[in-house]
């Protein structure tokens, strides 16, 4: 397994007390922030009966199964079975856990025990995120300037002014998702214009 950190969100994506899917590689997540901001990812499957713990909700500190409403804490550790109410949860009830950090306003995933750092994206700001039903090879056909892979950047004309573009790569099994970034000069609102505009062109040269 490869052990690398992959950006799965901005951080406006993800409030306080909201969780939301993420990916890293193919393994799927649930992504969530506590009522006082602390990040927890596991993996997107209950230890009781495999619901999706990203169709949960936020409580405080902790993160419920919306199945049967198992409550479990940041540490992944689970710390209350309603329909045991008296019962302390043994600790091997646990889910499994990745690493998730936020620098320059990214979530980054990686598997828990990375020893580096994620990309450091210097005097850039975070746009939106977006997904698309095409390849990084379309992406990169309809505007030549952006070059790389999993960080795919360059400096593309915009509102009539040269703006530094990053777009951070999270593939789907039906497309890709980016995650946005831009030079901290640019104006946001041209450089979603511009986004959707590409994502339109990249997704009609598909379907042609």
């Amino acid at each position: 397994m490869t052990t690398r950190w992959i950006a799965t969100g901005l951080s406006h994506d993800l409030p306080n007390g909201a969780v939301m899917a993420g990916q890293w590689q193919a393994t799927e997540l649930a992504v969530w922030r506590s009522a006082t901001g602390k990040l927890a990812a596991w993996k997107d499957r209950c230890p009781h009966r495999g619901m999706r713990l990203s169709h949960g909700f936020v409580r405080g500190e902790t993160l419920s199964c919306i199945y049967h409403g198992w409550v479990y804490g940041t540490d992944g550790g689970c710390k209350h079975i309603p329909a045991h109410p008296a019962l302390t949860p043994p600790a091997a009830i646990c889910a499994e856990g990745f690493a998730c950090v936020e620098a320059n306003g990214v979530l980054w995933l990686a598997p828990v025990g990375m020893a580096e750092d994620p990309p450091r994206l210097v005097d850039l700001r975070p746009v939106r995120t977006l997904s698309l039903t095409c390849d990084l090879a379309t992406i990169l056909g309809v505007e030549p300037a952006l070059g790389g892979s999993d960080i795919i950047r360059g400096s593309v004309r915009i509102g009539g002014q040269d703006e530094e573009i990053c777009l951070l790569v999270q593939p789907r099994p039906n497309g890709i998702t980016f995650h946005a970034l831009c030079s901290a000069r640019a104006d946001v609102v041209q450089v979603s214009r511009w986004l959707e505009a590409l994502r339109r062109s990249a997704e009609e040269k598909v379907a042609a």
